[in-house]
């Protein structure tokens, strides 16, 4: 399995400026690979891309070979950055954790999920803790890459360590693909086996 930029470009409307020019890169089924780049250079719209969030203004964005469909393709997945955004404020946390599916008592465990957090509405808990829910539910048994989008930049070191110990050993257990969207080098050495640098790659 195979997640692919090919000659991708993107801007916003038709006159808009280019975000991203001409970019071409593979994750493979069980790679770890950094994006790295500064805050503003283009790593979120590419993400998105690869998640199918977005189309590209040119080139493609492929799964195995073929077009990347637009969102809800299940085997590509992707954790954000701020995990209030990403979750319904109306609901509760067990029904947000069941949404995509509804995760195995020990994965609940593993991220250090109480049993009295399912109760509570997503205000009622800090970013560190939103963000083991928002982790715990893409985990379903069709996703084959993750794609972190900044998941730790926001939370204190200790909750940093352990969420990245919980992604890296689930998708060492399960063979997944892994994209890293960072601006820290640190990071991206520690938790990565290859580092694409994104202003390197691309030519607006």
């Amino acid at each position: 399995m195979l997640l692919e930029a090919k000659n991708l470009s993107f801007r916003y409307g038709r006159g808009g400026p280019w975000i991203l020019r001409d970019i071409s890169l593979r994750v493979g089924a069980g790679e770890r690979v950094a994006l790295l780049g500064p805050s503003g250079c283009g790593k979120s719209t590419l993400a998105a891309i690869l998640a199918g969030y977005h189309y590209p203004t040119a080139g493609e964005a492929l799964w195995d070979g073929k077009p990347l469909p637009r969102k809800g393709f299940c085997p590509v997945q992707m954790i954000h950055q701020h995990p209030e955004l990403a979750v319904n404020p109306r609901h509760k946390m067990r029904q947000i954790l069941g949404e995509c599916w509804t995760p195995d008592p020990e994965t609940v465990a593993a991220m250090g999920i109480g049993e009295d957090w399912l109760a509570r509405w997503p205000r009622e808990l800090s970013g560190g803790e939103l963000q083991r829910f928002c982790v715990a539910r893409v985990l379903g048994p069709r996703t084959r890459f993750l794609i972190c989008d900044e998941i730790s930049a926001m939370l204190d070191a200790i909750t940093q360590a352990q969420i990245w110990a919980f992604v890296l050993r689930a998708a060492d257990k399960n063979g997944l693909g892994l994209l890293v969207v960072t601006h820290n080098p640190t990071l991206a050495g520690r938790v990565c086996e290859r580092i694409i640098s994104l202003p390197e790659l691309n030519r607006v």
